[in-house]
């Protein structure tokens, strides 16, 4: 007589459909709604409050729809001043560009805990006056943008490309450079968190004395912890928490 148990495997191909992350349904209707409205350069979206009561989501979701076409160069969102639209966006083109963006950022992640991490030991080995002192002018970029409400994205690019410069290494320099498009874009993402923007300038106020002091070992767990930091977002993580690979490579 057959069995009438089912083998475990064979519904596999019946397993339910992961969700669309909500992000990516609120884009969709973004550029939709700016398509439907014949929205041209130059002119502002809906503050976000009315946004959020629009579709129903909260005010955390639709900013974050908001940075994911930020980053695409399709906006700009101005502390107290909303989203301008920067350019038409391409619907089809937008989701399909942030579906790559949602595999690859975890990767740059690494990359940045790889380069950085060097980066900033050496900067505390080889640092000059010079370095120091461009160090400090990011620092004080950074503090008074976060004292305005802005999220500080100049200041942090300023901040990590001084430790840079300060490691005195052409080619880690160089393979910082080619991948600088990619790390503003998880600057961005990271920076949009609410808190984040304070909490990232204590990161680099720690790193900072760790170069100050000519302390290496201190200076690379500085930025290591820093990192953890950078990466603590869902779309930065991935699948794989990398930062448990990297907390042991010291």
């Amino acid at each position: 007589m057959a069995s009438s148990e089912t083998p475990p495997d064979v519904y596999d191909s019946l397993r339910p459909v992961p969700r669309q992350r909500l992000y990516l349904q609120l884009v969709e209707k973004l550029t939709d709604f700016i398509e439907r409205e014949g929205l041209r350069a130059g002119q502002r979206l809906p503050p976000e409050r009315e946004l959020a009561a629009s579709l129903s989501v909260s005010r955390a979701s639709v900013s974050q729809a908001l940075v994911a076409l930020e980053v695409q160069g399709i906006v700009d969102v101005r502390h107290g001043d909303g989203a301008v639209l920067l350019h038409e966006p391409l619907g089809v083109q937008v989701i399909a560009t942030l579906r790559s963006r949602r595999s690859r950022l975890p990767e740059i992640i690494e990359a940045r805990y790889a380069l950085e991490v060097k980066l900033a030991e050496l900067a505390a080995l080889r640092r000059t006056d010079d370095d120091l002192a461009r160090i400090d002018h990011a620092l004080a970029l950074m503090a008074v943008q976060v004292s305005a409400g802005d999220r500080g994205e100049a200041g942090d690019e300023a901040f990590h490309s001084a430790v840079t410069a300060a490691g005195h290494s052409g080619l880690l320099a160089d393979i910082m450079g080619e991948i600088a498009p990619a790390i503003l874009e998880t600057r961005i993402e990271s920076l949009s968190q609410p808190g984040r923007p304070e909490a990232s300038l204590d990161g680099h106020l720690a790193i900072a004395d760790a170069i100050r002091s000519g302390d290496p070992v201190e200076a690379a767990r500085a930025m290591r912890v820093h990192l953890d930091l950078v990466s603590d977002v869902a779309l930065l993580r991935g699948d794989q928490d990398i930062r448990t690979h990297f907390d042991h490579q010291s």
